[in-house]
């Protein structure tokens, strides 16, 4: 059900990330110098689908898992649970609960994936088209925002308050209802350029925006933990409710790239490229968009369709030889290692497709191109990053299951030409504990990362394999171009 770890240090005093993520919630106590001393997680019910395309969940079961997993947490901790003295809560970016009066769900959570609110949100791109193109934000048909409009449609005047996963639990944590933060607000329709929820948006869908919760700045005070939660969690009475931000925020927060120029490429099942920029970057073509930092600067970031999937039909055993075999040198052909139809990242092209340029000797020389290919994506991205005007700053810092492969990490610095530094803790949770941390145990954001983000190795380029890579690379932009997807810019 739930687990819990326990490493023994001084008593000094700690903070908590929550995570609370599709499945499961984790939540993570940190010292101030970044020490894990104790965490747990529970499990959740699975979201439910259907092929209409709605997603939802039992927001009612959100509580319960986290108020375990931070009796767990702090259960574990030398001085049960006393020296906390702040917590801070993360969740997916675009689910939403319709509420009454009194903050209690009147139905499911709708999930971030949940599509049954399309036309609502082709309604608000039209009407919202100059402020969400300031953005470089596209109302898609997941947005949250379409799903508040049907929550109102449904409920009637029963409905009293649209919520975000953090409010939710900030209820139960805090006994009263709290604000929310511009992060999992943004696809909610809130504007964090005007500090401003779309108001015209809105008035021409028919919304009242009393319906939505005030919003501040990540890492700010909500309120703090009540009687009642302190007894169900263990956490002190008076501890510090900080504001969150969404999972892929916290997670970019948790390599410790938090300052303008720094960046972290999260190499999962697709590709993440996430860094912070002094202003806000305009990309035309739609390929990214921004978040706002808690600070006040901006977080451009772009999710490719190319990532670790390339890898789906090898056998998690075969990985380890294959990773070997492959360190033997570059590969003999150029394959774009895409699975999916399209792409969105770095360039947007509906009609992508994955190619070969060539074919592969054997097996090995087949996994190499693979790791290749989507390294060939990274550097593009990166590529697009500089050419918008955001400089990149030092070694990219990496995360995501793709990144424990020290040869897939080897080739990525050596197709960027720079070091790679992969992150020990790049976890939505920890991302969460550090927005806990500032302005409690440290006096920013900066200071937060810098004391407690533990970095990890530091991979440098192959200097004898670049030429070879390099070519490649060159090949592989040429044949995006010829097939018409990546704009020769």
């Amino acid at each position: 059900m739930s687990s819990a770890s326990r490493r023994t240090t001084p008593h000094s005093p700690a903070v908590i990330g929550v995570d609370v993520a599709t499945a499961s919630v984790r939540a993570v106590c940190v010292d101030g110098r970044g020490h894990v001393l104790a965490e747990a997680r529970g499990e959740l019910p699975p979201p439910v689908r259907t092929a209409a395309g709605t997603s939802e969940q039992d927001a009612q079961s959100w509580w319960p898992a986290v108020r375990s997993a931070l009796r767990r947490t702090t259960g574990a901790l030398p001085r049960g649970g006393r020296e906390v003295i702040a917590v801070a809560v993360s969740a997916t970016s675009g689910t939403i609960v319709p509420t009454g009066a009194d903050g209690v769900p009147l139905g499911p959570a709708l999930m971030y994936d949940d599509r049954r609110a399309a036309d609502v949100n082709a309604e608000a791109q039209r009407v919202g088209s100059a402020r969400w193109d300031a953005l470089g934000l596209s109302v898609g048909p997941t947005a949250a925002l379409g799903r508040a409009v049907w929550c109102l449609r449904t409920y009637g005047s029963g409905l009293r308050h649209v919520l975000h996963t953090p409010e939710v639990v900030g209820r139960e944590l805090t006994g009263r209802l709290v604000a929310t933060d511009w992060s999992h607000a943004l696809k909610s329709g809130y504007d964090a350029r005007a500090g401003e929820w779309a108001h015209e948006v809105f008035a021409a869908l028919d919304f009242p925006l009393a319906l939505l919760p005030s919003v501040r700045a990540p890492a700010t005070e909500a309120g703090v933990v009540g009687p009642d939660a302190a007894e169900a969690t263990g956490l002190p009475e008076g501890c510090s409710v900080r504001l969150g931000m969404t999972d892929g925020c916290a997670g970019q927060i948790a390599t410790g790239a938090v300052e303008p120029g720094r960046f972290v490429g999260v190499l999962g099942t697709t590709y993440v490229l996430k860094g912070v920029s002094a202003d806000l970057v305009r990309d035309a073509t739609g390929a990214f968009y921004s978040h706002r930092h808690p600070d006040g600067w901006w977080l451009p970031g772009g999710a490719s369709n190319t990532g670790g999937e390339c890898l789906a039909d090898v056998a998690p055993a075969r990985l380890p030889a294959l990773d070997a075999a492959a360190a033997r040198g570059p590969a003999s052909y150029v394959r774009y290692p895409l699975r999916r139809d399209g792409e969105r990242f770095p360039f947007v092209a509906g009609a992508a497709r994955g190619f070969e340029l060539g074919r592969p000797r054997d097996e090995a020389d087949a996994h190499r191109a693979a790791l290749e290919g989507v390294a060939f994506v990274e550097r593009l991205a990166l590529d697009r990053v500089e050419r918008l005007g955001v400089p990149v700053l030092g070694p990219l810092h990496t995360a995501g299951g793709g990144s424990r492969s020290t040869v897939w990490t080897r080739i990525r610095a050596t197709v960027l030409n720079r070091p790679v530094r992969v992150v020990e803790r790049a976890e939505t949770a920890f991302g969460a504990a550090l927005l806990a941390a500032t302005g409690t145990l440290h006096e920013d954001l900066a200071a937060s990362a810098a004391a407690m983000v533990r970095g990890g190795a530091l991979v440098e380029p192959v200097p004898e394999e670049r030429p070879a890579l390099d070519d490649a690379h060159g090949r592989f932009v040429v044949a995006l171009r010829e097939r018409g997807w990546l704009p020769d810019d």
